[in-house]
């Protein structure tokens, strides 16, 4: 009986210690490509994995659409790195959180499916893994300021700076964007409609302005789109969308989730999600992540 109210106490420590640990960091930062893999977003593990962090409160940005002041300290942000050990027989992942030093936080339990199709297996084990964040009610706690060091990125050097230069930093920053006049929405409606291209991001004017033209491009399409009902009709794995043609302009087929389909028109593949009370269609275009938010009655 004593070993096992130790052992509780132990779990219990340990957990509250992960807890704070999390709730030290502003930021999940989830790689559109991952090591283990060959290819972008490969089974969809990126995309998956940022929408599971979202669903339980993190802040996932991808690694190439960092916000300003996580650009300026990359230490308000912990890496998700998924870890694939799978053999022939199942599919086994575990997620690890790393922070700016290149220091493991935190080690999720290791996922294990046993499904055959790639997709279907991935999807199952990382579900499983994120199971571990369960019940933290992680929310964001700033660091004593004096405590904090600021990290700041130069083409490929790293410099400290101190607070007061750290400060002067975002302070020119936010002159520089106020002086642009670009609304503070096109953020949170990037967020919604991802806009991507396949290189290293650059600190250059030019280019983000070049990104921004065409996230708003991008954005007035998705809001036609968006204005189309399209009327559910139940089939043996899932829905059949319609139009008021009706024409079928898209299939829904279940997951193991709740409100997350795997969908197919006759262009495209992806996944159907619910986000914040609205369904969103997640796909690639030409090596670009896009997400366009639908208009379903079911």
């Amino acid at each position: 009986m004593k070993t096992v109210i130790a052992l509780l106490f132990t779990f219990i420590g340990l957990s509250s210690f992960a807890q704070t640990n999390l709730n030290d960091y502003k930021y999940i930062i989830v790689p559109k490509k991952f090591d283990a893999f060959k290819n972008m977003n490969q089974h969809q593990t990126s995309t998956l994995i940022k929408h599971l962090f979202t669903g339980k409160s993190f802040v996932a940005v991808y690694d190439d659409q960092l916000p300003e002041d996580l650009k300026v300290n990359r230490c308000l942000g912990l890496i998700a790195d998924l870890q694939d050990d799978s053999n022939l027989f199942s599919t086994k992942t575990t997620i690890n959180l790393i922070d700016c030093n290149d220091k493991v936080v935190f080690n999720s339990m290791q996922g294990i499916s046993k499904e055959k199709e790639y997709k279907e297996a991935y999807n199952e084990a990382i579900k499983e893994s994120m199971r571990s964040f369960n019940g933290m009610n992680y929310k964001y706690t700033a660091k004593d300021k004096k405590d904090q060091t600021v990290t700041v990125s130069f083409k490929n050097d790293v410099k400290k700076l101190d607070e007061s230069k750290a400060s002067k930093i975002l302070k020119d920053e936010k002159a520089n964007e106020n002086a642009k006049k670009v609304p503070a929405i096109i953020s949170e409606e990037t967020e919604k409609t991802q806009y991507y291209k396949d290189n290293t991001p650059i600190a250059s004017n030019v280019k983000k302005t070049e990104s921004e033209k065409s996230a708003l491009k991008r954005l007035e399409v998705n809001r036609s789109v968006a204005k189309n009902i399209w009327y559910a009709q139940a089939t043996d794995n899932g829905y059949q969308l319609v139009d008021s043609s009706p024409k079928v302009r898209m299939n829904l087929m279940k997951s193991s989730t709740d409100n997350v389909y795997m969908a197919r028109t006759d262009t495209k593949n992806g996944m159907v999600y619910k986000k914040d009370g609205n369904w969103v269609f997640e796909y690639y275009e030409n090596d670009r992540l896009v997400q366009e938010e639908l208009n379903i009655k079911f």
